[in-house]
């Protein structure tokens, strides 16, 4: 498992400056197919480092964009949720870095998804048609746009709790775009996750942990256990 800098890639495709990822490979030797894994709201700590290390163990080569890499969240966290919900900006350019990473390193074999919890989950889903081969979008925000983001997009693996206050209807609504798009597809509503369930600690500010806990925001063993074998079962199909 390796702290990546990217800048150098960076520089040449108008990412950000001093953009870092966390890079986690499988056992062996490889190639592999890669991941381009997108980090929550809270940015990259143990938690999504441990879910990297997960895809990694399922023979994955992993990437784990630092889109907080010019500041950390305090900086960087408006910028980066204006520019998912205005579907354009660094933020994309730094996704896109890092799967040209993914793409260009010879551990991999050129199969590339992507996956993203929560605001991840969202930009997971927004670069829909950018040189993916499938995706697993996890709580993630619906673009206003959604018909038209679907268009051409690459197979989606989507899962969501029914707890989530934040996306009611947002799986019954992506299914159906999915649907009427003939996008090859999973969605699943779990009844008792909400959002961030896939975690397996609380993450984020502690001082906000105490209200996360009252609004049921985070983990779900149960609902989380099911989905990873979702996750697990999809990339198996359309990156193997």
């Amino acid at each position: 498992m390796t702290d990546l800098d990217l800048s150098g890639l960076a520089a040449e495709h108008g990412g950000s400056p001093s953009l870092r990822g966390y890079l986690a490979s499988p056992p062996g030797d490889g190639p592999w197919p890669g991941l381009v894994m997108i980090h929550e709201i809270f940015g990259i700590d143990d938690v999504m480092r441990r879910h990297a290390d997960r895809l990694a163990s399922l023979g994955y080569l992993t990437l784990a964009v630092d889109l907080y890499s010019d500041g950390g969240a305090r900086r960087c966290l408006v910028s980066t949720m204006r520019a998912m919900l205005k579907g354009s900006g660094r933020a994309f350019a730094d996704i896109e870095v890092a799967r040209r990473y993914l793409a260009g390193s010879e551990r991999c074999t050129g199969k590339i998804g992507v996956i993203g919890f929560c605001m991840g989950g969202g930009f997971a889903l927004l670069n829909a048609g950018a040189g993916y081969d499938a995706a697993a979008v996890n709580y993630g925000q619906l673009p206003k746009n959604l018909d038209e983001v679907l268009t051409g997009a690459y197979p989606i693996v989507g899962s969501y709790g029914r707890r989530d206050p934040s996306l009611r209807g947002a799986a019954a609504k992506l299914e159906t775009a999915l649907t009427n798009a003939g996008v090859a597809h999973d969605v699943k509503e779990y009844p008792a996750a909400s959002h961030a369930f896939l975690n397996d600690a609380e993450a984020g500010p502690r001082v906000l942990r105490p209200l996360m806990r009252v609004a049921g925001i985070g983990p779900e063993p149960d609902s989380a256990a099911d989905a990873w074998k979702r996750i697990e079962a999809f990339f198996g199909d359309h990156l193997r």
